[in-house]
């Protein structure tokens, strides 16, 4: 295909129809170009049967599954903004994000039954609700839905958009919003050309998705292999052997992965580790979550230097980036600015020097437009200083020769296995038990997640406390909120440092915690 040649599922399948698109590592599923456009056709007719319209908005629930990615790519030749939803939500979290993103349309599958039979008429004012892959009651088939429209495309495509979920410390998650591209379906997005240029992606190559498909990198990566007419391999679930077994049968060359999974495949014995060929592997992307320095070492050793670091966001407001000759010069960085501009600011307002801790910021002229949070002006105001700079709130540092290393946590966040998590939802939750009087939750160090949950609870009574206790919060939380946000233990105070106006000093109670480390995080 050509340098100018229009970039999208539906180019490729008119050039080679029976090029793979998605194989389904679990059971050997193969979907064509030919026939995710065909899908991706059908169903950006059934929006528009509905009268949705460009600019609209629908959302998806869904374990990783061969229909998932032609169903964002239906949405996507709809010019619509689409949210795909986390898996693990509860019924209140998933409704939640269905109702504050505006969506008209929702499309799920009998894994997550429950939970939508638990919604009960909160999904009526819907115009359209579809089931994929069996029936879940009051929800039409995805499957008719599409065979009764044809597969001939919609006129006048326009790109579509992610309108994806980042947790904000108002304890609800917030929809990152971008403007729509305003470009003809088709469009050479940035990230695609990222690919193309610093991982060497084409049409020949093979990528390995090991996570779950909702999270902003998985989606956005697999979607951009898709334009340029690779093939993409989608885990069911993750596992470490199960991985290199991918790679040596599917000659895989390109992959993303978050630490934990490096961890797991480290930690596989070395006779199991020595018996897969991994030499078609070209470039093993990671992000997520900051790289424990021996853990990536060791990647490296293994692997030789093909690992490639990014530090982005959903927000995509700028993208930091170091392959592995620059890491191994500037052990524990993630990388130096490309597209833009990146500075370190102090609580003033004003950059700090060389080697100072501050928040980061990336300039104007950063990869990406300006974004805002949905439903949250406040949260999109603080997020930008008056001359533009937008920030992800994470602090951290440049070396000398522009290298950036994080030193702390976008304001609390906790980041374990990959996944993101705002302790305020949690503490909201356990707020409400009636043994509890004040709590606290954090991130605690994790050898193979990074981090994980903690909560501090001061006790309405102190003579209550042990080992039921304990469980009886945890089970609490874990009723009203996915078990990714709920603590993995609860240690018990009488009293949480709190100043006079209210103020928590959660930094004293993760200080204890985290003696020993070099940076607050893992």
């Amino acid at each position: 295909m050509a340098d100018d040649a229009i970039h999208y599922p539906g180019a490729w399948a008119q050039q080679d129809p029976g090029r793979p698109a998605i194989i389904m590592a679990g059971d050997g599923r193969i979907v064509t170009y030919g026939e995710l456009d065909e899908i991706a056709n059908r169903l950006s007719r059934v929006y528009r049967s509905v009268g949705l319209q460009p600019g609209d908005h629908v959302a998806f629930c869904m374990e990783n599954r061969a229909e998932f990615l032609p169903i964002l790519w239906g949405a996507h030749y709809a010019g619509l903004y689409y949210t795909a939803i986390s898996s693990r939500l509860t019924a209140d979290e998933l409704a939640y994000v269905i109702e504050d993103s505006g969506s008209c349309a929702f499309i799920t599958s009998p894994y997550k039954a429950e939970q939508v039979a638990e919604l009960g008429d909160r999904l009526d004012a819907l115009d359209l609700r579809l089931s994929v892959g069996g029936a879940v009651d009051g929800f039409d088939s995805f499957e008719d839905a599409i065979a009764a429209q044809s597969a001939e495309p919609l006129p006048n495509r326009v790109e579509g958009s992610p309108m994806l979920y980042s947790s904000g410390t108002t304890g609800r998650p917030k929809g990152v919003k971008a403007a729509l591209p305003d470009q003809p379906l088709g469009w050479a997005e940035g990230l695609m050309n990222l690919l193309t240029m610093l991982f060497g992606a084409s049409a020949d190559s093979t990528y390995l998705s090991p996570a779950p498909l909702y999270h902003s990198a998985p989606l956005r990566y697999c979607t951009s292999f898709h334009r340029i007419g690779a093939a993409v391999l989608v885990m069911d679930r993750f596992d470490a052997e199960g991985a290199l077994q991918l790679i040596e049968r599917h000659r895989v060359t390109h992959s993303q992965w978050v630490p934990t999974m490096f961890v797991r495949m480290l930690k596989l014995p070395e006779a199991t580790r020595a018996k897969y060929d991994l030499s078609s592997l070209a470039c093993a992307v990671h992000a997520a979550a900051p790289c424990p320095v021996p853990v990536k070492q060791q990647m490296i050793d293994w692997w030789g230097p093909i690992l490639h670091e990014y530090y982005a966001g959903t927000e995509g407001n700028g993208f930091v980036y170091c392959n592995s000759e620059g890491w191994l010069a500037h052990k524990g960085t993630v990388g130096q600015p490309i597209g833009g501009e990146l500075h370190i600011v102090g609580e003033d307002g004003v950059e700090v020097a060389v080697g100072e801790e501050g928040t980061i910021y990336f300039g104007r002229s950063s990869v990406g437009g300006r974004f805002e949070y949905h439903n949250d002006p406040e949260k999109t105001s603080s997020s930008y200083l008056a001359n533009g700079w937008s920030t992800l709130g994470d602090i951290g540092k440049l070396d000398e020769d522009g290298f950036l290393y994080l030193t702390d946590r976008k304001a609390n966040m906790i980041i374990s296995g990959g996944v993101n998590i705002y302790p305020q939802e949690t503490e909201n939750v356990l707020t409400m038990h009636p043994k509890v009087q004040d709590v606290a939750v954090f991130g605690v160090p994790n050898e193979d997640f990074g981090e994980e949950v903690k909560a501090v609870v001061q006790p309405v009574d102190m003579g209550e406390v042990g080992t039921a206790l304990e469980s009886e919060l945890i089970a609490y939380c874990r009723e009203n909120l996915a078990d990714v946000k709920c603590p993995r233990s609860v240690d018990f105070r009488e009293e949480l440092p709190r100043h006079p106006t209210g103020k928590l000093y959660k930094r004293l109670l993760k200080d204890e915690y985290w003696q020993g480390h070099t940076t607050r995080i893992v």
